[in-house]
């Protein structure tokens, strides 16, 4: 990885890139310290000091803690990632879009603008609920109509400008902005969880060894956890396609092998971001209704669903959100697989173009092959992301140890910084062939 943002930075254009990207990075987090004007920060913190559940928790993560300190940003890039999701699934049920979608660079172009009004149409709805739910406990100094308007228009305007950043990395930067932009929010919170891990493991007066022991089982934990990670997105199976040979004209053509490579996490991070919002639906609506805290079925149920309540030797029934947690993230793992690979089209490409799977006949052997293949796959996968997701929720709920960098948090750094790497890699081989032919 150092090596090669060293060799990046010896070349000028991108040098330039990795400047203007960092740049941008800088006025994402100073936008983050930027009060919203008629929101009253010390009450809405305060608030949220006293929720003993988690459900803004996951979403504050996102946006770097500027949701709880009620900052320009507090919505952050999710209602882009939210948009960007709904017009991927509607895809597939408008024939439309799924025309777009396959109209080359001109569709992208006409989705990533569908992706865009949705985006501020979201951000618009998510502001006005935060308005109205919170504003008459405190959220705003004062409830006025203009100070509402006022409160709603400056978290929408922060939530467009925070999508403009991420394009305007993608376009000028080194790409992946949207990403980027996600992944500088969640690294942020990461010293504040160190130092909280510190004070609950290694100050006061506790021995020596003790200290030692706590820091190796958490730096040891991190590692293990990063490094399964890396191979879990690497992770891959090639299925092998061979060419049959034909005449065109007077010439042989064909005859190539090539192969169709499977990721064994096809859905990425998108299961678990799934499940988890599903799971803090509950708790959002009854926070925003003021119905938090209680001791009836309801505000048990939601307590259940909260992550900060399983793997807790005293409360174990409350384990039980844990299961339903595992179940939604394989099930979204097999849904969003169905929808962005489709073994069908692959087998009839396949057969269209005189390609075929050694030892399988073309037709519908092939796409029930692929569909075998995929289902393997795509289980192996959603098994690696509970594991990755359950470690931290086992180690919070076993010795408290509460920190915004769960699993999630982990996939999406190290998901993030492979893929940058990558495209930084092939911007640099694309230079060096650009100049081999100017030669």
């Amino acid at each position: 990885m150092l090596k090669t943002l060293r060799n990046a930075l010896k070349i000028e254009d991108i040098r330039k890139k990795l400047i203007f990207t960092f740049l941008m990075l800088i006025v994402v987090r100073f936008g983050s310290q930027l009060p919203i004007p008629g929101a009253n920060r010390e009450y809405f913190q305060a608030l949220f000091a006293q929720q003993t559940g988690d459900a803004f928790n996951f979403f504050d993560a996102f946006t770097g803690g500027s949701f709880t300190s009620m900052s320009l940003f507090a919505l952050g890039i999710t209602p882009y990632i939210t948009s960007s999701i709904i017009v991927q699934l509607l895809t597939i049920a408008i024939p439309k879009l799924e025309e777009m979608q396959k109209d080359g660079e001109d569709g992208r172009k006409k989705i990533q603008t569908i992706s865009r009004y949705l985006t501020v149409a979201l951000a618009l709805i998510e502001s006005i609920a935060m308005t109205i739910g919170f504003g008459g406990r405190g959220l705003l100094e004062s409830s006025t109509v203009p100070n509402m308007i006022l409160v709603v228009a400056a978290m929408t305007a922060g939530s467009a400008f925070l999508m403009w950043i991420g394009e305007e990395i993608t376009e000028h930067g080194v790409g992946n902005g949207i990403s980027i932009v996600l992944l500088i929010n969640i690294v942020s919170r990461i010293p504040d969880d160190f130092v909280t891990l510190y004070q609950q493991f290694m100050s006061g007066d506790k021995t020596i060894l003790s200290k030692v022991v706590a820091a190796v089982v958490i730096v040891a934990v991190i590692l293990v956890t990063v490094i399964f990670v890396i191979f879990l997105q690497g992770g891959e199976r090639r299925i092998p396609v061979q060419y049959a040979k034909k005449m065109q004209g007077r010439k042989m053509v064909g005859g190539q092998s090539t192969n169709i490579p499977l990721k064994v996490n096809t859905a990425g991070v998108i299961p678990v971001i799934f499940a988890s919002s599903l799971m803090s639906f509950p708790g959002v609506i009854a926070s925003l209704l003021g119905k938090t805290g209680g001791t009836g079925v309801g505000s048990q149920i939601i307590t259940g669903l909260s992550q900060s309540s399983w793997c807790d030797p005293s409360r174990p029934v409350y384990s039980l959100g844990l299961v339903l947690y595992i179940v939604l993230v394989v099930f979204f793992a097999y849904f969003y697989t169905s929808i962005t690979f489709n073994p069908i089209e692959i087998s009839n490409n396949m057969k269209r173009q005189g390609g075929f799977i050694p030892g399988i006949r073309p037709g519908k052997p092939t796409t029930e092959y692929l569909s075998r293949i995929l289902n393997y796959i795509v289980f192996v996968g959603a098994a690696g992301l509970i594991i990755v997701c359950v470690i931290p929720i086992f180690f919070n709920g076993m010795f408290g140890a509460d920190v915004s960098f769960g699993g999630t948090s982990i996939i999406i750094i190290v998901g993030v910084v492979l893929e940058t790497l990558k495209q930084i890699e092939s911007q640099m081989l694309v230079r060096y062939y650009k100049g081999f032919l100017n030669d």
